[in-house]
């Protein structure tokens, strides 16, 4: 039986998403599965992975590592994987896991394969897939010579399965020692929105150029309200500071693949598409029915943003409430 090693980021007290479908996933492989949470609340969160298939999990709640420092989350999680020796590893491809993992891999002389969508394991042998050349085509992934194979996957792209309520995992403290850093972080400084980050949101309402001005934009806000949905935008607008760089979907933004992707007054550039078109179900809405944009939707409705958004949130609340 091989070890796959499973990084488990967490928000308020809950694992992330991401963090549970990849439980889910090597559960399903057979594997012994290990799990890491770190930062404070780590135990709290511990004692509801069992569940979802690890069967201990390793966990330090100091207050230090709450603040992101990516020497010594590198630091950690290398040492912990070492520990346990674990032939594969995985984690969700977030900001934070693809500014660390590449120094893990370092660390530990392995490959990494990044922005993965799918996942096939089989015994200690791991297969991905990843898209290139901005979704273009896709290429299979899979490790030669690598101490520990280490895969980086998409949010959303993997089943859950309903907790075990019956299934406990065991709890084991580990400890790091204190190192000197070359970076100090004083301070990290959160958006207030509450709702899900773009690359864990099950649903997207996303606005571009087409919103005309910052105050156009904010008519997106109440179709997201109704439908419990965050709030994206593309690069254009971004640039032109209607809205801050973390609604960025896109090539140099945030790639997402929610289950619904509604699209506003977005033409639909090559770099945007690149970072939505794995969104199961895409919905664009454009006065122009030449945009791009129509050539990816499931969905596309013709017409002003400005007429249409009222009336689909209408729709829609007459539904959900």
């Amino acid at each position: 039986m091989a070890k796959v090693f499973v990084f488990c980021e967490f928000q308020n007290g809950e694992p992330k998403k991401g963090a549970l479908e990849l439980l889910t996933a090597a559960k399903k492989s057979g594997n012994d599965v290990v799990a890491l949470c770190l930062g404070e609340g780590a135990k709290e969160v511990a004692s509801k992975l069992g569940g979802f298939g690890a069967s201990k999990v390793l966990v330090n709640d100091s207050a230090d590592l709450t603040t992101y420092n990516s020497e010594k989350y590198a630091d950690v999680i290398a040492t912990a994987i070492t520990a346990e020796n674990a032939d594969i590893v995985l984690a969700s491809g977030s900001m934070l896991a693809k500014d660390v993992f590449p120094r893990v891999g370092a660390a530990l002389e392995s490959g990494v394969a990044s922005d993965c969508t799918e996942l096939t394991i089989n015994g200690a042998d791991v297969v991905a897939r990843k898209p290139l050349y901005a979704g273009k085509c896709s290429a299979q992934v899979n490790f030669q010579n690598s101490k520990h194979k280490i895969v980086l996957m998409r949010a959303n792209q993997l089943p859950v399965d309903e907790a075990d309520t019956g299934a406990t995992a065991s709890v084991e403290d580990i400890n790091f020692e204190a190192k000197d850093l070359n970076t100090i972080v004083k301070e990290v400084v959160k958006g207030a929105s509450e709702k899900l980050d773009l690359t864990e949101a099950n649903i997207i309402v996303s606005g571009g150029r087409g919103m005309r001005d910052p105050e156009g934009y904010k008519i997106l806000e109440p179709l997201a309200e109704t439908l419990g949905a965050t709030l994206g935008a593309s690069r254009a607008i971004v640039d032109a500071e209607w809205v801050p760089h973390s609604y960025q979907v896109g090539q140099t933004g945030k790639t997402v693949a929610p289950t619904l992707y509604i699209a506003c007054g977005i033409s639909g550039a090559i770099q945007h598409l690149a970072g939505m078109t794995g969104s199961k179900v895409i919905v664009a809405i454009n006065k122009d029915p030449e945009a791009p944009i129509f050539k990816k939707a499931n969905y596309g409705i013709v017409g002003d943003v400005f007429e249409v958004i009222p009336k689909l949130n209408e729709e829609f609340q007459k539904v959900l409430n």
